[in-house]
């Protein structure tokens, strides 16, 4: 297996000046729970501001599923800063209530007790809401409550010019920077399987999750249900990864093909949403009847970004001006860390990345395709099995072998990013995982059930106590006086813009979607 060419080494080098400039950012969610455990039925905390417009304090499906966004920053360690200073600002207004430590929610009540996220009256906050009704309708609000951390990386305009110059590129500047970050992109996907492998960290769920029997998950000790060799069940059918989506074909190959598909899905009606209807009894039940009904319905492990406009589409971005980061969705919440997310992890992210980006990258056919969306399910169902093992070119290779080779392949990328930022965290996570490979039960995933197993009294006390652990932490290690008043600044200035956008729209909300799609 040849990831990469050692000619493209070379090219690595002699860009890496470049390399500092390298924007990162985050986005990660929580469920926000009660001190009993159960999910949240407050309403989001006014002193965190309007989430319609705080750009640092969001909800993604619920109410009480809190989003943070850290800025995009060149800065290596600013998004974990930033991160940290969130919850600490968030947990000065939670009173008894808790941010969940794990991707996979506490213990599970009815439908109709998960909340769904308020934006106000204007017509932006009333399309986020129904668009959140529909996903409730057609995928269920179970699933919705699975919590990740989505990580944003950007290489520099200089960067691309002067790879652009290296390689003689005839494409104009913004389309050689599209063609080279698809090739990323399928690169990661031919190889994003490395991620639950080593990161994954929900390998067992509450028995309340679970709304059949007919689930492929053992019992590991009562009211907790398990893979024995699982990494991720969030990235699972049960999880993202769900079948209700099997049949979206969107491809990767370039970026006008990826922008169609998601166009093509997003003007397609679906019979079974068609049955759900869009208003009933004149209350909205979904944006539209189609197969999505927004581009971000769309399940992936990664994504093609550009910031967008106020009200413009994410594929017109795209269309109309480029890639200009790329989202990596893969990762579950860390639960040994108080923001979800280590140093470690995102070194070892940008090493894969840039890897991905210098290797040769032709076009996935769907028998690669197949290849890698089997490759992934086999590692986040038995990614810890001893004999694991996957497919590659057709032939059934030992997991454990492929693993090796692509972190030998990758250990140059960390070696230069090392140099760079004068550091040893790039090839220390490579040292670490190396040895992980020798007993995947060192793994996030393997400790989490080593940990239960040992403790005999299952899932959530396990992961009520880690919980409570991380609001100690942000109790013993609170944020400057400075920083706090910032952030109520913040707070405060999105609770006016929300009512400025409230008082300024002068369309009905059905010419306002009509606008929006057009």
């Amino acid at each position: 297996m040849h990831l990469l060419h050692t000619d493209k080494l070379d090219t690595l080098r002699k860009l890496s000046d470049h390399l500092p400039s390298i924007k990162r950012g985050l986005e990660k969610e929580s469920l926000r729970i009660n001190s009993q455990g159960y999910i949240a039925q407050t309403p989001h905390p006014e002193a965190l501001g309007a989430t319609l417009t705080n750009p640092h304090i969001t909800t993604d499906y619920s109410e009480a599923l809190p989003e943070f966004i850290t800025g995009a920053t060149t800065d290596r360690m600013g998004p974990l800063v930033e991160l940290t200073e969130i919850h600490q600002f968030t947990y000065k207004y939670l009173g008894d209530e808790l941010l969940w430590a794990m991707s996979m929610p506490c213990v599970m009540g009815k439908e109709e007790d998960i909340p769904i996220a308020r934006y106000g009256s204007s017509n932006s906050g009333k399309m986020k809401e129904v668009y959140r009704l529909g996903l409730g309708y057609r995928y269920g609000r179970f699933m919705q409550t699975i919590a990740g951390v989505h990580y944003n990386f950007s290489l520099p305009e200089d960067f691309w010019k002067a790879l652009h110059k290296e390689e003689k590129s005839e494409l104009e500047l913004q389309a050689f920077i599209n063609e080279k970050y698809m090739g990323l992109i399928r690169n990661y996907l031919r190889y994003s399987w490395l991620i639950p492998l080593f990161f994954g960290a929900s390998p067992a769920l509450c028995q309340s999750f679970i709304q059949s029997e007919n689930i492929d998950l053992e019992e590991l000790v009562p009211g907790t249900r398990y893979g024995p060799y699982a990494t991720s069940l969030r990235m699972s059918d049960l999880g993202y990864q769900n079948n209700a989506q099997s049949g979206l074909s969107v491809s990767y190959n370039n970026l006008d093909d990826y922008i169609a598909g998601l166009e093509s899905a997003i003007s397609t009606p679906d019979p079974y949403y068609e049955e759900i209807g869009v208003q009933v009894h004149g209350e909205y039940r979904q944006l539209n009847a189609n197969v999505l009904q927004i581009e971000n319905e769309f399940y992936s492990s990664i994504r093609p970004k550009r910031v967008t406009f106020s009200g413009e589409r994410p594929s017109k971005a795209l269309r109309n001006r480029g890639i200009e980061y790329i989202e990596v969705r893969a990762l579950d919440l860390n639960p040994f860390s108080p923001v979800g997310i280590e140093n470690q992890q995102i070194a070892f992210i940008d090493a894969l990345l840039l890897a991905c980006l210098f290797a040769e990258s032709p076009a996935i056919n769907p028998r690669e395709k197949g290849e890698y969306q089997a490759n992934f399910k086999t590692v986040v169902y038995k990614g810890r099995h001893p004999e694991c093992r996957l497919s590659l070119n057709n032939r059934c290779v030992a997991m454990k072998e492929i693993a090796s080779d692509l972190l030998k392949q990758i250990r140059p990328f960390s070696i230069q990013l090392d140099n760079v930022y004068r550091t040893s965290d790039h090839t220390d996570v490579l040292d670490k995982l190396e040895g992980q490979l020798d007993n995947l039960e060192h793994t996030l995933s393997g400790r989490i059930v080593a940990d239960i197993e040992a403790r005999q009294d299952g899932f959530f006390p396990y992961a009520m106590e880690l919980t409570r652990g991380h609001k100690e932490y942000f109790a013993d290690n609170q944020m400057s006086e400075e920083k706090l008043v910032w952030y109520q600044k913040e707070a405060a200035k999105s609770i006016k813009d929300k009512l400025e956008i409230e008082n300024s729209d002068n369309v009905s909300f059905e010419t306002f979607l009509s606008n929006y799609y057009d």
